[in-house]
C-alpha cells in the first residue's frame, strides 16, 4: 500500500447497542444478545436491535414523508452514516464517496411486496425502486448531500469488508479523499430464517449458547441471524486516527458446493497472507474470524490459520457468538471489535475457545469475511 489508510471515525447499531460504552460493555460480558423470536408460525433464535434504538430509528424513518417507505436497512444506512460524519469533523455536501452494501438488501420490503403481488396479482408503484439494491448508499448520499462518487454492492458475507476494499483502492489512486464504507442487513424476516433453516445450518440448541462459534468439538451447526448497521469513516494518513489499514487481502475459492468454502480454506490462507505482506507473522497479534458457527466454516477457518501461521499462531476471537450473523454488515462489527481490542488493549475472547492472554502490547489485528460463493477479504490494521 501506497498510504496509510486512516479509519478516522466509525458508528454502529447493532444487537449491542449504539453507544460505544455499551458495546464496550457488553464485550466484557459473557451473555448474549440472542434471544428466541417468533416469526410466522415459527420460533428462531435472533439476535434483534434493542428496542431504544429501534425507538431512534422510527424517529429518523418519521423525520420525512420520503423516508416512510424506505426499508429498515435503508433507515439504518441513514442512522451510521449521520453519525460517522458528525465523528469524523466532515460537513454535509462535502465530497464524500459513499459505499454501502448489503447481502440481502430490502428484505422486509420484498416480502411485504411479494405477499401483495400473491394476494392481489399487483404491487404497490414504489416496489422497484425502494428494492433495489443501489437504493442504500443512494439515500444515505441524499441524506448527506454527498459530492462524491456512491456505489452499492453485494458479495454476500464479505459484502462490508469488500465496501472497505473498493474505498482503499479509491483512495490510494487519489480519485477521493473522504469515503463513508460499510455494510447494512436486516434479514429478521419469515423467508430469510427459512431460508437459513432449509439449508441446515441454523441453531436448533436448547441448552447454553444458540450460538457456538469457534467452539470447534460442536457436532451440529449453530449459526444465528442479527441486524444491523455499521459504516467507518476513511482517509488517508491522518495523525491520531482510531487506528490505520495498513494491510489488505482478497481471493477467491474454487467452490465445492453452493454454500461451503473448501476443507482448509484456502482464500483464507492467500486472503491473510496478501493482507500480511511483508510484515513478519509474529507481528501479528489477533485475528478476529468470520466464525458463522457452523461445523464447516468454524472448523476450515481455523485450519486455514494453522496452515499461515503453523504453531505460533495468534489471538483469536469472534463476535456471532454474542450477536449472530448480520450477514453483510458482519465484516464492520467485527472491525469494531478490533478497533476495540487496539484502543482498549484488551483481548475480547469467546466462551468456547481457549483463554488467549496478551504477551505483548496488541499492535497488528486481522480481521476476516467470506461468504457464499468463497469471496474471502482480510483486512490488516494497525495502532
Amino acid at each position: 500500500m501506497k498510504h496509510r489508510i486512516s479509519i478516522n471515525a466509525i458508528a454502529t447499531v447493532s444487537p449491542l447497542g449504539s453507544n460505544p460504552n455499551a458495546i464496550r460493555e457488553a464485550y466484557s460480558s459473557k451473555a448474549t444478545a440472542i434471544q428466541k423470536k417468533c416469526f410466522g408460525t415459527q420460533e428462531y433464535w435472533v439476535a434483534p436491535l434493542m428496542e431504544t434504538d429501534q425507538t431512534r430509528l422510527a424517529v429518523i424513518r418519521r423525520s420525512d414523508s420520503k423516508y416512510k417507505n424506505l426499508d429498515p436497512s435503508v433507515i439504518m444506512g441513514l442512522d451510521v452514516s449521520r453519525r460517522v460524519l458528525t465523528q469524523a469533523g466532515w460537513q454535509k455536501g462535502d465530497a464524500i464517496g459513499i459505499n454501502i452494501g448489503s447481502s440481502r438488501g430490502a428484505t422486509h420490503l420484498w416480502e411485504q411486496f411479494h405477499r401483495e403481488f400473491i394476494a392481489t396479482g399487483k404491487t404497490a408503484t414504489l416496489s422497484s425502486p425502494t428494492t433495489t439494491l443501489g437504493n442504500l448508499s443512494s439515500w444515505v448520499a441524499h441524506d448527506l448531500k454527498s459530492a462524491g462518487p456512491e456505489i452499492s454492492h453485494s458479495i454476500t458475507c464479505s459484502t462490508a469488508l469488500h465496501a472497505l476494499l473498493n474505498a482503499v483502492a479509491w483512495l490510494e489512486a487519489g480519485m477521493a479523499d473522504k469515503f463513508i464504507v460499510g455494510g447494512s442487513e436486516a434479514p429478521l424476516t419469515p423467508f430469510t430464517l427459512a431460508q437459513m433453516q432449509a439449508l441446515k445450518i441454523y441453531s436448533r440448541e436448547t441448552k447454553g449458547y444458540p450460538c457456538k462459534t469457534m467452539d470447534l468439538d460442536k457436532l451440529r451447526n449453530t449459526m444465528v441471524l442479527g441486524e444491523g448497521a455499521g459504516v467507518v469513516a476513511l482517509g488517508r494518513d491522518k495523525v491520531n486516527a482510531l487506528a490505520y489499514i495498513t494491510g489488505v487481502g482478497y481471493a477467491t475459492d474454487e467452490l465445492e458446493h453452493n454454500i461451503s468454502i473448501s476443507d482448509e480454506a484456502i482464500c483464507f490462507q492467500k486472503s491473510m497472507k496478501m493482507a500480511i505482506g511483508d510484515l513478519s507473522l509474529a507481528e501479528i497479534d489477533a485475528i478476529v474470524m468470520h466464525a458463522p458457527g457452523t461445523v464447516k466454516g468454524d472448523l476450515s477457518e481455523y485450519k486455514a490459520i494453522q496452515k499461515v501461521f503453523g504453531e505460533n499462531v495468534p489471538m483469536l476471537t469472534t463476535n456471532k457468538w454474542k450477536m449472530g450473523h448480520t450477514f453483510g454488515a458482519s465484516g464492520i462489527f467485527s472491525l469494531e471489535l478490533a478497533l476495540l481490542m487496539l484502543q482498549e488493549q484488551t483481548f475480547f475472547g469467546t466462551p468456547f475457545s481457549k483463554i488467549f492472554t496478551a504477551k505483548k502490547p496488541i499492535q497488528h489485528i486481522l480481521i476476516n469475511a467470506v461468504g457464499f460463493g468463497g469471496n474471502a477479504v482480510t483486512i490488516r490494521i494497525s495502532k
